[in-house]
């Protein structure tokens, strides 16, 4: 019988409601008939359905990673039969033992002469053919660096006009930033996308919307956070013109591991990053908080995991962006509860957690071996942790969190709200941070008080703006036998 988890049939599914409905139907016994080669490279299963006939679905794994087909009208690859077929296989279903369809042979044949021919026409070009390749290549890359070179005095005269913008904000306060003039300020806001700068756009956009807010309510918080939008805005201008400065002047418009390459907007390729020498190889990740946030600024969804290295316990985070545009097109990422393996993942350049990213990755189930790297991991010194983060975060550019496991002797209640206590006496508060999906009430909430001591948090450092502290925002709790998830 072929290993198939749970976590894979979803991250294949193409949304949450598909892998549902594959999962009802294996439940409430859908399948008339199940049948498996016996080199149990390939199942196969008769459902019924909503048409006359019942369909036929399979699932071919020569490959390993299962191709479904099925004979149903359904646009969606895999559709729900496919999803249900490894979900019988999942279950433990027993399947009768069938030849493989003739067209399923084919098809294997057609794809194995495919890529024979595709490795001939490789391996067989000639010196002459090699050399014309070379020239075109060379025409290609003096055709790219130009329109690079292009793109980058473009976006410096982007940059020199919002720079006048924010100067005049910072001269007359943001408390001219009102009425006829936020209309003007939502047409730059447009105007930013014709110099290619999606990212101080996006900054952009949030001002704005901070002062909308502000006119609505006159609640002070949206004015403070204006304020640090506006600082970080400041910031990515006059770095950024430094930078593309430097670039033009040396000629080398060529992408490098700058973050400013992302914070103004651009969008990093795996193989680029691996060019970069940014690859990580024989990874283990096992995720331990994830949420979906609304960027109103971007107009976009944020899926967001946490992953633990279990060779290093090194803290990474995923990101999902979904435009509010392209909801339908893309599919929305879930929660992991297993030990993620891809054979080859990419770190993004940048501070603090670093953003990582793959293609595929087995999933397997966690193992009490995992918990106990991942509590090795944890950082005894609350002190060391509080630097660190206030390093990482006085960064205008950084992220507002720094994701941290730390181990902790207690957990409880004090006059000023919940707070942590290391085994050697140091403390922070606990809080929930801007924007984020609330997680310190859920504490209160857990049904075995052993949890809240002598075990290891993933904490999220944040600076809250209110009480001008530093605190901490739980996400979970590592113990030796289980993740007590927080956020999910």
């Amino acid at each position: 019988m072929q290993q198939i988890t749970e976590q894979q049939i979803l991250a294949m599914a193409p949304n949450a409601a598909a892998a549902s409905n594959g999962r009802k139907i294996s439940q409430k016994g859908g399948f008339v008939r199940l049948l498996k080669s016996s080199d149990d490279t390939f199942y196969m299963g008769e459902c019924t359905g909503s048409g006359k006939s019942n369909y036929i679905t399979s699932a071919d794994f020569q490959d390993g990673v299962p191709v479904c087909r099925c004979s149903c009208p359904s646009r969606q690859f895999p559709c729900k039969h496919g999803l249900a077929l490894l979900y019988e296989i999942v279950a433990g279903k027993s399947f009768d033992i069938c030849e493989i369809p003739e067209d399923i042979l084919k098809k294997r044949e057609k794809k194995l002469a495919k890529e024979a021919k595709a490795q001939e026409s490789a391996s067989g070009a000639d010196e002459a053919g090699s050399a014309a390749g070379d020239a075109k290549k060379k025409a290609a890359s003096k055709s790219s660096k130009a329109a690079r070179t292009k793109k980058l005095k473009k976006q410096l005269e982007g940059l020199a006009l919002l720079e006048k913008l924010v100067q005049d904000l910072i001269r007359s306060g943001l408390g001219t930033f009102g009425g006829a003039s936020l209309g003007t300020y939502r047409d730059l806001v447009k105007q930013l996308g014709d110099y290619y700068l999606p990212g101080p756009q996006r900054l952009l956009n949030g001002l704005v919307l901070e002062m909308e807010e502000f006119q609505k309510d006159n609640n002070e918080i949206h004015y403070d956070n204006a304020i640090d939008v506006l600082e970080r805005l400041w910031t990515l201008v006059k770095k950024s013109k430094t930078y593309l400065t430097e670039k033009l002047e040396k000629e080398e418009v060529g992408q490098d591991d700058n973050l400013l390459y992302e914070e103004l907007g651009g969008i990093w390729k795996l193989s680029e990053l691996a060019a970069l020498g940014r690859s990580r190889q024989d990874i283990s990740l096992i995720q331990l908080s994830f949420w979906v946030s609304d960027d109103a600024a971007g107009k976009q969804f944020v899926d967001t995991g946490c992953w633990a290295d279990l060779s290093s316990g090194e803290v990474y985070i995923t990101y999902n962006y979904r435009p509010y545009k392209a909801l339908k097109h893309i599919k929305q990422e879930d929660t992991v509860f297993g030990v993620a393996e891809p054979a080859s993942a990419a770190c993004y350049p940048g501070e603090g957690n670093l953003r990582i990213r793959w293609e595929n990755a087995e999933i397997r189930p966690v193992e009490p071996e995992d918990l106990r790297k991942v509590r090795e991991a944890a950082s005894v010194s609350l002190k060391a942790e509080i630097k660190a983060a206030k390093n990482i975060l006085k960064n205008a550019l950084a992220d507002t969190m720094f994701v941290r496991l730390l181990s902790f002797g207690q957990i409880g209640q004090c006059e000023k709200g919940l707070v942590l206590q290391t085994k050697e006496g140091e403390t922070i508060l606990l809080g929930d941070a801007p924007g984020m999906e609330p997680s310190c009430e859920r504490v209160g909430l857990l049904p075995d008080e052993s949890l809240l001591r002598d075990q290891v948090l993933l904490g999220a450092f944040y600076y809250d703006g209110q009480t001008r502290r530093l605190r901490l925002q739980p996400l979970c709790i590592v113990t030796e036998k289980d993740v007590v998830r927080l956020l999910y």
